[in-house]
This record gives C-alpha cells, structure tokens and sequence, in this order.
C-alpha cells in the first residue's frame, strides 16, 4: 500500500509536468500563429504603401501646394485691401490713434522698470550695460526725465541692432 501511495504520488508529478510541457507548447503555437498573422498583415501594408506610392506624383502635389500658397497670399492682400478701405470710409482713425497712446504709455511705464532691471542685471565688461552708460548721458542732456528712458531704450535697441 505504501508502495502503491509513492507511485501514484511520483505519477502525480508526471502528469502535472506533462501539463505544463502541453501548456509550453500551446503559448509557442500561439506565438507562431500571431508572428504569422502579424507577417500576412505587413505584406499586405506593404502593397497597398507601393500602391500609393505609384499614385502620388510628388511634382504634381508640390504645384498644387504652390498654387494653394499662391491664392492665400493674394487673398490675403484682397482682404487686407478690403479692411483698409472699410477703415477709411468708416473713419475710426481716432481709435487708432488712442490704441497707440494707450499701447505708449505701456511701454513707457515697462520701459523705465526694464531700464532699472537691466542696469542692475549689467557686469563689468557687459557690452549692454556699457552701451547703456554712454548711451545715458547723451540722451540726459537732449530730453527730460521721461524722453531720458525713451531715448535710453532707444540708444539700447539700436545697439542691440548693430551686433
């Protein structure tokens, strides 16, 4: 009876290590089927990108966005001509005018922060902060207190401008 327990045990094992071996081989033929499934799906990718690659005529195409670019420019301008005319007829040029005063006074008021914060970001050797001290007694001696930070800004950006 002993013996008949050991064998049924060790025939336990077998067959559980069978299972797993039959599980072993059912996952790799899966894996076959999909790497098949998978290499049928490219080849037909593959035709219909050779396909359309013989469709597309790349000059054609290229004309074709040419002419599209084309046309938007000249309906830009249209448009801009349009809006040009309607403004003069309409008359609104007071609003623009107070747009600038208003968008100027902005930037005054921005320019006198940014022409402390640049004086103080400036180093030695620094070619803006340089150009900025010589640029300072020049335009002091021109305007008054507030034409001092345009002028400044201005000796500034044409600086930037020659580098």
């Amino acid at each position: 009876m002993a013996k008949d327990l050991v064998r049924t045990r060790r025939y336990v094992k077998k067959f559980i290590l069978m299972k797993a071996n039959i599980q072993a081989v059912s996952l790799k033929i899966q894996t076959l089927r999909s790497t098949a499934q998978m290499a049928s799906a490219m080849k037909g990718v593959t035709k219909a990108m050779a396909t359309m690659n013989k469709q597309m005529n790349l000059p054609q195409i290229q004309k074709i966005m040419m002419e599209f670019e084309k046309q938007t420019e000249i309906m830009d301008m249209k448009e801009e001509m349009m809006s040009d005319a309607v403004d003069d007829v309409i008359g609104e040029e007071d609003d623009e005018e107070e747009g600038e005063a208003i968008v100027q006074q902005v930037f005054d008021e921005l320019g006198l922060n940014l022409t402390d914060k640049l004086s103080d970001i400036g180093g030695v050797g620094d070619p803006i902060a340089a150009a900025a001290k010589k640029a300072a007694p020049q335009a002091a001696a021109a305007t008054g207190a507030e034409g001092d930070a345009d002028a400044d800004l201005q000796a500034r950006l044409d600086n930037l401008r020659r580098e």
